[in-house]
């Protein structure tokens, strides 16, 4: 310990360090800046493509939609399946087909559904759900909702209980796209406590979705989590589920705790005026 004192004031490491200290921050600000300008570049080369990929994708996908053409018609040309190989032509690909079948419906919709499975870019997405990235998971699981892969419900629903708040409410949103209220009646064995944005978003995509079918919704004012009781009060009262009033009265008459009783009250009143 002397002999470390000893070194420290007679000052002799001070020039070396110092040194060494300019040579590594000098390092390290170009190392930077050439990350920076790689990154600049490889932005301005991407949007470049996407708008040649654009022109050539709305060639594509007009055929698809109007000329009745599938994926195995356009396997005949070698140069379209040498650019369709290529990872960000996919992406952008799928990114037409999602803006598309949002505005289509019917057999437009439906044929661009095929070219989606046909094609191989259903794997993409598929893949995208094991990827260590929460965006990317969440990319993957809205283009499974988008098109309507059921099989792809028992994947997305894990993600329901992840940390991730955006991610949990991005599987959440799709589960109940996918499968109605069998999207959310997992939550009865919640343990954590669902925020209240989690629980607006919840509603809201029952209300986007029109959800038909809400039998099985009074399974979540049986849950130990309050807050999962709360939210089940909340759809009922939202939806104006008045069939569900004999288990909201249940509730009212059974619970102890003063908060859900009050909740229940209140829904009661609404529904029966």
């Amino acid at each position: 310990m002397a002999e470390i004192w000893e070194l420290y004031k007679n000052s002799h490491w001070v020039v070396p360090f110092l040194t060494f200290s300019i040579y590594l921050f000098v390092l390290a600000s170009f190392t930077l800046y050439l990350i920076i300008v790689w990154s600049r570049s490889r932005n301005i080369r991407r949007e470049r493509l996407r708008k040649e990929y654009n022109i050539e994708i709305e060639r594509l996908l007009s055929s698809v939609i109007f000329e009745d053409r599938t994926y195995s018609d356009f396997k005949e040309d070698k140069n379209f399946l040498v650019l369709f190989d290529t990872t960000f032509y996919r992406e952008v690909v799928i990114e037409s087909i999602i803006n598309l079948h949002k505005n289509y419906e019917g057999v437009f919709a439906q044929k661009l559904e095929q070219f989606y499975k046909e094609s191989g870019l259903i794997k993409d997405s598929f893949r995208k759900l094991k990827s260590l990235k929460w965006e990317v998971k969440c990319k993957g699981i809205t283009e499974l909702a988008e098109f309507n892969i059921i099989e792809a419900f028992d994947k997305i629903i894990i993600f329901a209980k992840a940390r991730n708040k955006t991610l949990k409410i991005t599987a959440i949103n799709a589960c109940i796209k996918l499968a109605g209220i069998k999207g959310i009646v997992h939550l009865t064995q919640h343990r954590d406590p669902i925020d209240d944005w989690t629980q607006v978003n919840i509603i809201n995509a029952f209300k986007k979705h029109d959800i038909g079918d809400i039998s099985g919704v009074e399974l979540l004012l049986e849950s130990q989590n309050t807050t999962v009781i709360a939210l089940g009060l909340k759809l009922i009262k939202e939806l104006k589920l008045t069939q569900k009033v004999p288990f909201v009265a249940q509730l009212a008459a059974q619970t102890p705790n003063l908060t859900i009783k009050y909740e229940a009250q209140n829904v009661l009143q609404t529904l029966t005026v």
